[in-house]
């Protein structure tokens, strides 16, 4: 099992930065895929990037490709997800999710999932 913990959430301005971080437990964490997913107000929960255990590999939404990055350390168990050129369509709680095996896009392959973080971009 892997405990995971987002942080970095807040608010900023339109065409301002964050960058959301994921601190996980375990010794086990490089053998994890990890992805970033968001879910806003009335809405499912959506891919938004996915990093393999080397990070050799990635794979972003469409909406976000140029202006998100994901990357990982795992000497510090940690993920993060740089976030620049925000737009108010990025409003949304982030998830930092968790699976050993390939990464995917798909949320239901995730088993272990962090509590949230808060994303709000104004206008």
């Amino acid at each position: 099992q892997v405990q995971v913990v987002e942080s970095g959430g807040g608010l900023v301005q339109a065409g301002g930065s964050l960058r959301l971080s994921c601190a996980a437990s375990g010794r086990m964490f490089w053998r994890f895929g990890m992805g970033w997913f968001r879910q806003a107000p009335g809405k499912e929960r959506e891919f938004v990037a996915a990093i393999n255990w080397s990070g050799g590999y990635t794979d972003y939404a469409d909406s976000v490709k140029g202006r998100f990055t994901i990357s990982r350390d795992n000497a510090k168990n940690t993920v993060f997800l740089q976030m620049n050129s925000l737009k108010p369509e990025d409003t949304a709680i982030y998830y930092c999710a968790a699976d050993e095996g390939a990464v995917s896009r798909n949320v239901g392959l995730y088993e272990f999932w962090g509590q949230g973080t808060q994303v709000t971009v104004s206008s």
